[in-house]
């Protein structure tokens, strides 16, 4: 082998030692740095063994001291994450509510919105904000959230009330699609016996169309009663008793919860009766009463 062949692989060896080096170097730049500056100064004739074993320490700590405040900044970062999905879930919460509460309240579609975006503006320009300020904003919203939430929970609750209170009072015909056919009060006996008080309202139906309660409540007596025929009575709780006679057949009984509009005879013609109809009292705290100022569906489409 001759002087010039080891001249080039010596070369050859040194060129991929300076590559790797320089690689490694890319790889760590603050190490990279470390062994320029070292590199000056020991050409320079200026530094010894230990001010390079010193200043690696250094270098060292930084890298330490980065880590550590990247780990500060990302643990800030998941307890804002937190704090923003609490947020989200009270603002779901929030607005289930209010849907609730418009369906309740009875709102015209349209009124309230809960969906689209809440316009904003401000001319003012921008600027960083500060992290602790953004997390006392956070804190204010959620305490907003927060008793915006109890507010429309008592809201919701008098709304419900008020509901079941409506819907405790007798409000709708007995009968779909029906119309009068002897008022309540004096009128002549239909049987030709001269004349009698009406305690009630009949309506027109057919043997077999549904009976439907008019208001909430728990039916007190389903039997028969003289000259009623089959009978069905609800006691809706607030003093009101609803009757509802000449039934062909009562579907329900003595302690069944009915809601209102709920079936609980079928029409018919037992008892003192001239033909097919529904024959309907109210009564209140032991008084009976017309029921005609009670009724406010009447023409709604038969079953």
């Amino acid at each position: 082998m001759t002087l010039h062949t080891i001249s080039v692989q010596t070369v050859s060896t040194l060129r991929n030692l300076g590559a790797r080096a320089h690689r490694r170097l890319l790889e760590r730049p603050l190490a990279a740095a470390l062994l320029l500056l070292c590199a000056g100064v020991v050409i320079g004739g200026g530094l010894n063994a230990t001010g390079v074993t010193r200043l690696q320490r250094e270098v060292a700590s930084q890298e330490q001291a980065l880590d550590s405040t990247r780990r500060d900044a990302q643990r800030e970062l998941n307890a804002l994450a937190a704090r923003l999905g609490e947020l989200q879930a009270q603002a779901n919460r929030l607005n289930a509510l209010g849907d609730r509460l418009t369906r309740i309240a009875k709102l015209g579609d349209g009124e309230f919105d809960f969906e689209g975006p809440v316009g904003v503006g401000g001319a003012e320009p921008s600027q960083d904000m500060p992290a602790r300020q953004l997390i006392d904003g956070l804190d204010g919203v959620q305490a907003e959230f927060g008793s915006a939430g109890r507010q429309l929970s008592v809201l919701e609750a008098l709304l419900f009330d008020q509901e079941l209170e409506r819907n405790a009072v007798p409000s709708r015909s007995p009968v779909a699609n029906s119309y009068i056919t002897s008022r309540y009060g004096g009128r002549a006996d239909p049987f030709g016996g001269g004349s009698q008080f009406h305690k009630g309202i009949d309506f027109d139906a057919r043997t077999g169309d549904p009976v439907m309660t008019v208001a909430d409540g728990v039916v007190s007596f389903s039997g028969v009663r003289s000259g009623y025929g089959n009978v069905v009575e609800v006691d809706h709780g607030n003093g009101y008793v609803t009757r509802y006679a000449h039934n062909s057949r009562n579907t329900v009984k003595v302690g069944d919860l009915v809601r209102i509009g709920q079936e609980i005879a079928k029409a018919g013609s037992t008892g003192r009766s001239t033909g097919a109809h529904v024959h309907f009292e109210v009564w209140e705290n032991g008084r009976v009463h017309n029921p005609r100022k009670f009724l406010g569906e009447i023409g709604a489409t038969r079953g």
